[in-house]
Parts: structure tokens; sequence; C-alpha cells
């Protein structure tokens, strides 16, 4: 057996930060963490080159003492825990003391803090874990950490970052996981120099999802309250209509804490059980209040799952909260924004801007927000100092065929010219005979009906079929998709269509935009978690454009490695299933006819996830079945 050796401090760090440090996502979760921690009531997030090359947060929270920096970039230091008993109540977002630590071993690092009251301040200067300078500064209160060139002395790591708008819209959800976990702290973020978002911190809920999620998430949301005994949920969900294609705008929060729970997704869920077509998950903002020692956040080193010691009333506090909330619903309703949010969301004078929002006269405290009479919306736009303007969402979407130019090969030379007659010819005013009708081909079915609105029934010689008739339309139509030429075959919109995703969804869409372009897409970022539609690929259902794109994001997301055929197949997949009849809803017999002919020739078996899609009862087995024979 090898020889056992004890590892390298270095080594140990650099281990550390894999765990700790995955992506510039990471580090602006374990640094905010800490400006949270420290008492922030002001905290911004900047970044460059998705944040590889520049990640700095600044806050005004109580600063470090000028003795404690150089303690403070050590494992397992923290001025959070004293004793083995707090581990069983821990009230802070950071505990461990591994973050600071991780990051400074894998980056460059400038510190400048000063605490309340002091005179000075100090800046402490890292390369690589190790110290380089410290000296006295002139700082404002509080703490600004700096972190360039991450992965610098680790190019492994560096190799498996994805491009700049990917990696940015991750920072991007990552802060805006902490403005809706702290409404109360104003949080600016500031992407290569331009501001993408910032936060009143007026301590309401609506305020910060209004301002980072857009008006589209907020205009459509129900108060969500429940209280059973020490267990207090409250926030937001979705009507079941404003339901979206994935479960990417579901926020839970446990005493402040983002985390990721199948428990309360499975609560929420289950609330709107018969509510939701199939593949729809609702929207939800909820933080669940509950004493310290009840949860355990100390499972995983991101601090992301966390356990509950009484998990069965954990899911019932949150299923009654959703339930209630959907048993008021009496339609959606706008939710009262302040004049302070409106101005931090960067909303221009509505009286300038034609089919902008009509905002009535304020009352004491906030003012009422009424849809425009177009019947758009203006969502979310840049704040202060940008001079981009508001960007209306338009639901209507009017079409027109891509225009090609036909191969030159192909068109017929002109013939010899006619020769022009001296004198017109005496038109003709005998009535031109009705063509005939071309006659009805003969087919060898009968169409009996159609049950429970979704499956076809035919009856053919003596056998009776059932046809599931979305799932033969999908097949049909993906065969459709997968038979054309590896060429861009799309047709352009008049107008683009604007889809508000999260940022985890816009980077994983523009990440392979290449691949979406080569099957009739054209997307474009809009900024602010936000895509622009140009183009969408022929027979594409576009009446939830942005639930086909989440769906899409979400399969190329969650694939893995796998070849460019099958990320193509993927996504061909949900445009056929998304464009084929849908189940539930009654079919004029005719448009059923083709449908039917491909099923009983043998041509559509099965629909592109492998389901069968007809089923035969022949003559004999309805006879055995009724005892007949």
């Amino acid at each position: 057996m090898p020889r056992i050796y004890e590892m390298s401090p270095h080594l140990a760090d650099l281990i550390a930060a894999g765990e700790v440090v995955e992506r510039p996502a990471s580090v602006v979760k374990e640094l905010t963490e800490n400006s949270v921690d420290a008492g922030a009531r002001f905290i911004t997030v900047e970044i460059a080159a998705g944040g590889m090359a520049l990640v700095r947060v600044t806050d005004d929270g109580c600063g470090i003492a000028p003795e404690d920096v150089e303690t403070a970039f050590l494992r397992h230091a923290t001025s959070k825990l004293r004793r083995e008993e707090e581990l069983a109540a821990i009230g802070t977002l950071g505990f461990r003391g591994e973050a600071l630590a991780a990051i400074a071993s894998v980056s460059k690092i400038e510190l400048r803090t000063r605490e309340r009251g002091a005179a000075e301040g100090v800046c402490l200067t890292l390369e690589a874990g190790v110290k380089r300078d410290k000296a006295p500064v002139g700082t404002p209160e509080g703490t600004t950490i700096a972190v360039r060139d991450l992965f610098y002395n680790t190019p492994a790591r560096q190799k498996f970052m994805k491009n700049d708008r990917a990696e940015s819209a991750a920072v991007a959800s990552a802060v805006t996981r902490l403005a809706l976990s702290h409404p109360e702290i104003s949080v600016r973020y500031v992407r290569d120099g331009k501001e993408e978002l910032h936060t009143p911190g007026d301590g309401r809920l609506q305020s910060a999802a209004y301002c980072a999620l857009g008006r589209d998430f907020a205009r459509g949301l129900l108060e969500a309250q429940n209280k059973m005994d020490a267990i207090a949920v409250s926030g937001y969900v979705s009507t079941p209509a404003a339901a979206r294609g994935n479960r990417s705008w579901q926020f839970f929060f446990i005493n402040g804490r983002f985390i990721k729970s199948k428990l309360l997704q499975a609560a929420v869920e289950q609330a709107y059980k018969n509510s939701l077509f199939t593949g729809r998950f609702p929207v939800c903002l909820l933080n669940v209040e509950l004493p310290l020692g009840a949860v355990d956040v100390n499972v995983h080193p991101t601090k992301l799952e966390v356990r509950f010691a009484d998990e069965r009333a954990v899911f019932d506090a949150v299923y009654w909260a959703v339930r209630g909330a959907l048993e008021r619903e009496d339609g959606p309703t706008e939710l009262p924004i302040s004049q302070s949010t409106l101005r931090a969301a960067g909303a221009l004078d509505p009286k300038k801007l034609p089919g902008a929002p009509l905002f009535a006269p304020e009352k004491p405290g906030f003012s009422s927000v009424k849809s425009a009479p177009s019947g758009g919306f203006f969502r979310h736009v840049p704040v202060q100092g940008q001079s981009k303007a508001p960007r209306p969402v338009l639901p209507d979407f009017e079409l027109r065929e891509s225009i090609r130019m036909p191969d030159q090969s192909s068109i017929p030379l002109p013939g010899p010219a006619r020769p022009i007659p001296s004198k017109a010819p005496e038109p003709d005013t005998a009535p031109a005979p009705d063509p005939e009708p071309a006659p009805a081909p003969r087919r060898d079915w009968r169409y009996v009906g159609e049950a429970l609105n979704t499956y076809v029934l035919v009856e053919r010689g003596e056998s009776l079929f059932l046809i599931d008739k979305h799932a033969a339309h999908e097949r049909m139509l993906f065969d459709k998709l997968k038979s054309r030429p590896h060429e861009p075959a799309g047709q352009l919109l008049l107008s683009p269509v604007i889809c508000d995703v999260d940022g985890e969804t816009a980077g994983v869409l523009l990440e392979n935009a290449n691949l979406l372009t080569d099957l009739g897409f054209e997307l474009d970022d809009f900024g602010d978690g936000s895509v622009a539609i140009r183009a969408v690929p022929l027979d594409m259902d576009l009446s939830d454009p942005a639930g086909t794109l989440e769906e899409i994001a979400g399969k190329l997301r969650t694939g893995g490695k796998r070849d460019v055929e099958a990320m193509r197949d993927d996504v061909l997949h949900t445009v056929a299933c998304k464009a084929a009849i849908k189940a539930g809803k009654r079919s004029d017999p005719q448009e059923l006819t083709d449908l039917v002919d491909k099923v009983l020739s043998g041509q559509v078996r099965y629909c592109p996830h492998g389901r069968p899609v007809s089923l035969e009862l022949t003559r004999s087995q309805l006879d055995r079945s009724f005892k007949r024979a």
C-alpha cells in the first residue's frame, strides 16, 4: 500500500475551493452572505467578464478590525460560532469559516474594510492565499472585497467554465436570490459597467419581486400566509393560469436562507393538484420561519440543502398556505408598488410613453398600478442612470414566412417572345365549366368518435382502434421537423417577442444559440434575464413561447454532455409536443383524418418518448370480454 502523507495546506485549500467555489456565482453567494451577516443595509455586486476577471462586493456592514483581517482568510476562521452547542441553532448564513480561504486560494484578492466609528480602515492584498501587502487606508465604513482572475492558478478548473454570458446569468440568479431573501436590504448589481438591478430595500417582498423578476411575475401573484404552531409561512404563489414550463421560478427560503427542497416543492405542487395541465409548474416565492433548532443547515458546504426535524409539520404548513391562497383567489391582482420601488426599477414618466402603464393617484404609502389599455405591459427596465427605454412585451404575434431566394439553376429560362396581335381577340363570353371535384380517397376505416377528448375511436374490419391523438400528432410533427435538412428553417416574427425567464435559463439558451439557430430559432439577449425571440421553427405553436423556451432550456441544462444530434432531438421533441393537438380538447373529425391514416398504415407507431400511440381491440377480444365467445 502506498505511504500515507499529510496534505500540504495549499493542496487542502485547493480541494476545499473545489467544494465551495464552483464558478463566479459561488463567489458572489459566499461574499454576499458575509455582507448580510455583517448587518449590511446596502450591498453592491459588480462583475466583469462573467466574474472570471472581477467580482467585487461592497457593503455598509460592521466591517473587520485591522487585527482580524489576516485571520479571516485562514481555514475554519469564523466570528459566528464559539461553542459546539451553537451548531444546533445556527442563525447566520455563513458559519463554516471556509469560504474566504477557499476563494483566496484560487484568485487575487484585495480587501478594504473599516469598522463603524473607526478613524481609518485597512487594505489587505493576497495572491493564491498568500499575503502580499497590508496597510492603513481611507475607505468608507463597511467592507469591499475584489476577487480578480478567478482560477488563474488552476487552469484545469478554468476550462470547465462556460462563456461570459452563461456565467453572468448564473451570477444574476445568485443576486436575485439575495434580493428576494432579504427585501430589507437594497441590492445593486452591475455587469460590465452596466447596472442591471437595484432594489429599494424597503422590506417589502413584493417590491423586491417587482424589481428583480419584473412586473409580469409580480402582477399575477396571490398572497400566501399560514401559521401552524411554531412554523410561519409567508409569500406569494401564482394563479394556475400563470404556471411555467419548469420549476426555475420556484423560490424557497428558510429563515431568510435560499434553499432547494423537494419536500417544499412537493407541498406546493400537491396544493395545485387537479388545477394544472401536465408539464406545468406553479410559480412561488415562499419564506418559512421556524425555530433555529428545528432545521439543520449544516448538511452541505454550499448550504443549499437542509434537514427538518419534523418534515410532516413543514409540509402541512406550506401546503395549507398555498391551498388557502388558491381558495381565496378572485383572479390575478396587482401588487401595491411604492413610488420608490418604481423609481428603483427605472420606471419612466408614463405620460411620455404611449401605451405605458397608468398610475393611479398616489395614496399614503403606495400607488396602485393598472394595466395598460392596450393589454400589454412594461416589464422591469434598467435602473437609475440608464438611457434604455422601457421594453413592451408584445402578446400578439404577427408572422411572415422566411424569404429565400430560389436556386438560380432551377429557374426556367424564358422562351421565345410571342408576337403581339394587331387587334385584341374578342373575349370568350361562354362561361367556363366548373372543374370536376377530386374524388375523395376511399378508406378502409370508419371514424366512430372521440373518447374523453383524448382518444380517437376508429373501426376497421373486425377491429376497434383507440388512438392517442396527442401522442400520434406529436410523432408526426417530430418526424416532419427531423426530416428537414440541418439548416435554419424558421418563420420570422414581424415584432420580436420578449420572454421573461430566469437568468440561468437565459444563459443556457444563449450558450446553445448556435444549435437553436440551426433549428430555426433566432434569439437575442435582452438583458435582465429576458430573451428576445425574432424567429421560431416552422409549425411551432406560439401560444406560450416562454414556456417552450423554459422547457427547452431545462432539457439542455440537465442533459449532461451528449452529442449535438441528441440535443437537437430533445429540442425537436419539445417543439413537436407544444405544437401537437392537445389532449382534453375536442377535435374536428376532419383534422384527424391524416393522423388516423398514418397510424393505421404503420407509419406512426410510437410517440417521440417511446409510448405507443394506438391500441387495437379485435372482435374476438371484445366477444370474450362480454362472454359472447
